[in-house]
């Protein structure tokens, strides 16, 4: 499942081919994705004019003029690609399809100028909805998300208060979007890694310098993997056609059985579950 980077590089890639362009028709093909997509509710969209996207999480919003805004939600294989006359970009972290595949394609806007969007969805575990822009960030799917992890709001103060005489476990607290908002599996496991501790440590047990170690290299890690297009599971491309090269870096996530990276640690990346998700960490460098 894309993460806070891959959704910010999918973001800007549909920012900058699509802003100012004005819907001229939609075509539904497929309405049955995790929540059902409204008809006659979509097809009201035509003339309407993109104004901007946003990134919340692990959610896209991109914004119309006259009050409405679709959020987007790219699930596990969800991915945009945008056709500008013909020529095909891609947005997402996934490979190009192939012309089988188009079968997924569930969801298509016609823009002025010659563009498309499409939204394809093999697995169908994203999905599209509308909401009238002003009350968006009430909804469900937004409303109770805690604060972005590269916002100033993600601080000391803010870390030691929430974890206060908490018995959690570090590595599930992470993966808590009510805690801090775009953060998943991949990246908790490279964050953790570097800053030297176990997934299974109880929070209230974490001191402040590694609190403070944690928030700066929550933020470095997130800027650098957005700095290199995101982390490329699969084949990764921007709409410039720049792949993703941040799973080059990994330390430990998926590396089971191979050895630290740390120089001279002799330790052996193990793999344990931690609330039902796999967790990867050197059980002599992280305590």
């Amino acid at each position: 499942m894309p993460e806070l980077p891959e959704v910010e590089v999918v973001k800007r890639s549909l920012e900058n081919k699509l802003k100012n362009l004005t819907i001229k028709r939609v075509f539904i093909n497929n309405n049955k994705l995790r929540y059902k997509i409204d008809n006659k509710q979509f097809y009201k969209i035509t003339g309407r004019k993109i104004i901007s996207v946003k990134r919340r999480s692990k959610y896209l919003l991109i914004n119309l003029n006259q009050n409405l805004t679709i959020l987007a939600h790219l699930g596990m294989t969800g991915k945009f690609f945008i056709i500008d006359n013909n020529k095909k970009h891609k947005t997402s972290f996934y490979y190009l399809l192939k012309k089988s595949d188009t079968k997924h394609d569930h969801l298509t806007f016609f823009f002025n100028k010659g563009f498309k969007l499409i939204y394809n969805d093999v697995r169908k575990f994203g999905f599209i909805k509308l909401f009238p822009s002003k009350n968006v960030y009430k909804c469900g799917h937004l409303e109770y998300l805690g604060p972005e992890p590269l916002s100033k709001k993600f601080n000391i103060n803010y870390f030691k208060k929430y974890i206060l005489k908490k018995k959690t476990k570090i590595k599930e607290l992470l993966m808590d979007q009510k805690f801090v908002a775009g953060l998943g599996n991949i990246y908790c496991n490279e964050i953790l890694f570097l800053c030297k501790i176990s997934p299974n440590r109880i929070v209230k047990k974490i001191s402040k310098k590694e609190v403070f170690k944690l928030i700066k290299l929550t933020k470095k890690i997130l800027k650098k993997s957005i700095s290199q297009g995101g982390s490329s599971i699969k084949d990764f491309a921007s709409t410039e056609g720049q792949n993703g090269n941040f799973q080059q870096t990994f330390n430990v996530y998926n590396r089971e059985k191979n050895r630290c990276n740390t120089t001279k640690c002799l330790g052996i990346i193990k793999k344990i579950y931690t609330s039902s998700r796999s967790s990867f960490f050197c059980p002599k460098c992280q305590k």
